[in-house]
């Protein structure tokens, strides 16, 4: 199944580049291209992508306050953010608008096409100095919010100890290796901790442990 990627830059060159690297990939075919937010937005309705690379810094309307418009229409496209990450101090603002993921812009052109096909399984994109950034972040914010710890209370123990792996940035196999259980079951864990606390992706899910306070600084 081919996965159609929208790709959100001011910079022509970026858009020229990253549209040749994964249109020449065969199962990723770019469908659209976008010069601001604001036109991201339109196109996303317009062409129904499953994945959304979008730049944080544009003119009009920008990536962050795009994302948070493309999630909140129910839209199906992921939005995995294009970042030149040491600069960029939106990480935490993104996750929370409802971006899947994060990608150097001086990635390959395998991984930019592996981060492409992560993010539309479903799966979080979160490396780990993208982790370290938010768990520093979160705990500059300070305490958890009190609704997000009486969420956790729905969760048994293996999906908190789910969770938590998830916020990590670990994947399904990895979690499975390191809980010694089948990747299926893994998978179910983490269907139910998505339904249980209402949310719509692993990011989410991530976010939700920093708040939550079940992820530190020094664990």
């Amino acid at each position: 199944m081919t996965i159609r990627v929208l790709i959100v830059d001011d910079q022509m060159m970026v858009r020229e580049g990253f549209s040749v690297l994964l249109n020449a990939m065969p199962d990723i075919e770019v469908v659209g291209e976008a010069v601001d937010g604001r036109q991201a937005v339109e196109q996303v309705a317009a062409l129904r992508p499953d994945v959304v690379l979008m730049d944080i810094r544009m003119p009009v309307l920008n990536g962050l306050e795009a994302t948070r418009e493309i999630v909140a229409a129910d839209a199906e496209a992921k939005v995995l953010v294009l970042t030149t990450f040491d600069l960029d101090e939106y990480v935490y603002q993104a996750l929370r608008a409802g971006a899947s993921g994060f990608l150097l812009k001086d990635a390959s052109a395998q991984q930019l096409a592996d981060g492409v096909r992560v993010v539309a399984s479903g799966e979080a994109l979160l490396a780990p100095t993208v982790t370290k950034r938010l768990i520093l972040e979160f705990s500059r914010l300070g305490a958890p919010k009190p609704p997000t710890q009486e969420r956790i209370g729905d969760l048994t123990e293996r999906e908190t100890e789910v969770l938590v792996l998830v916020a990590q940035g670990r994947s399904n196999s990895e979690i499975a290796t390191h809980l010694v259980v089948a990747e299926s079951t893994v998978k179910t864990h983490v269907s139910r901790i998505l339904v249980k606390l209402g949310l719509r992706d692993r990011t989410q899910a991530a976010v939700f442990a920093y708040e939550a306070g079940l992820i530190t600084p020094g664990g």
